[in-house]
C-alpha cells in the first residue's frame, strides 16, 4: 500500500513551481558561494563553473549561463519545452544571485570542512528542488535526469561518473589539499541526490 502511495505522481500547482524553484536557486547559490569562499569546486555544472572561475577572471555567474549552452540545447532536444524553459529561467536567476551574493553577505574565515560538506550539501538540495518541479540548473544534471528517466539509472550516480572526470582535469590545476576538500564536497552533493531523488518521486 505505502509503495503504491510513493509512486503516485502529484501535479504542482503555478505557485509550488515557483516557490520550490526560488529555493532550489536559493539553496543552489547558497552553496556556489560558500564553495567559492576558500576556492573549492564540486561536481557538475557548478563544478564546471567553480573550476574555470578558479583558472580565469570572469565572475562565476557569467561563466554559468556560458558552460550550460550546449546542455541547454540538448535539454530541448530531449526534456521538452517546458523543462528547457525552466532550466533558463534557473540560469539567469543563479546568474543574478551570484552577482548579488557578494553585497549581501561576506565571511571572513570558514574552514574548508564546512566549506565542502555545507556548500556540497546546499547545492544538492537545490539539484533536489529543482528536479521536483521539472527543472534543473542544466549541465550533466540534464543528461542524468534523462538517463534516469529513460533507463532507470539513479541520477546520482550516474553524476558521479561525470564529476569523476571533472576531478580528474582539476587535478592537473588545483592544489592536492584543495582538490581533497573539493572531493568531500562531491560526495556531499552526490549523496544528497543518491539518497533522496528516487525515479518518480520528485516529478510533476
Amino acid at each position: 500500500m505505502s509503495d503504491n502511495l510513493s509512486n503516485i505522481k502529484h501535479q504542482h500547482s503555478h505557485y509550488d513551481d515557483v516557490y520550490g524553484i526560488a529555493l532550489g536557486v536559493m539553496f543552489f547559490a547558497l552553496g556556489l558561494y560558500v564553495l567559492h569562499f576558500p576556492g573549492l569546486i564540486t561536481g557538475g555544472v557548478a563544478g564546471m563553473a567553480l573550476l574555470i572561475s578558479w583558472l580565469t577572471p570572469i565572475h562565476i555567474g557569467y561563466i554559468f549561463i556560458i558552460v550550460n549552452i550546449p546542455f541547454i540545447a540538448f535539454s530541448m532536444w530531449k526534456m521538452g519545452l517546458a523543462f528547457t524553459l525552466k532550466t533558463v529561467i534557473v540560469n539567469l536567476l543563479l546568474m543574478g544571485s551570484s552577482l548579488a551574493l557578494p553585497h549581501l553577505i561576506t565571511f571572513q574565515n570558514m574552514s574548508p570542512l564546512l566549506s565542502a560538506v555545507a556548500g556540497g550539501t546546499m547545492i544538492g538540495v537545490g539539484i533536489l528542488f529543482l528536479a521536483r518541479h521539472n527543472a534543473s540548473a542544466g549541465g550533466t544534471v540534464v543528461l542524468t535526469l534523462w538517463i534516469q528517466k529513460k533507463f532507470g539509472i539513479n541520477a546520482g550516480k550516474t553524476q558521479m561518473l561525470f564529476d569523476t572526470a571533472l576531478f580528474v582535469i582539476a587535478a592537473i590545476k588545483m592544489p592536492a589539499h584543495l582538490l581533497l576538500w573539493s572531493l568531500l564536497s562531491g560526495i556531499a552533493m552526490n549523496g544528497m541526490i543518491i539518497a533522496w531523488h528516487k525515479p518518480g518521486r520528485y516529478e510533476g
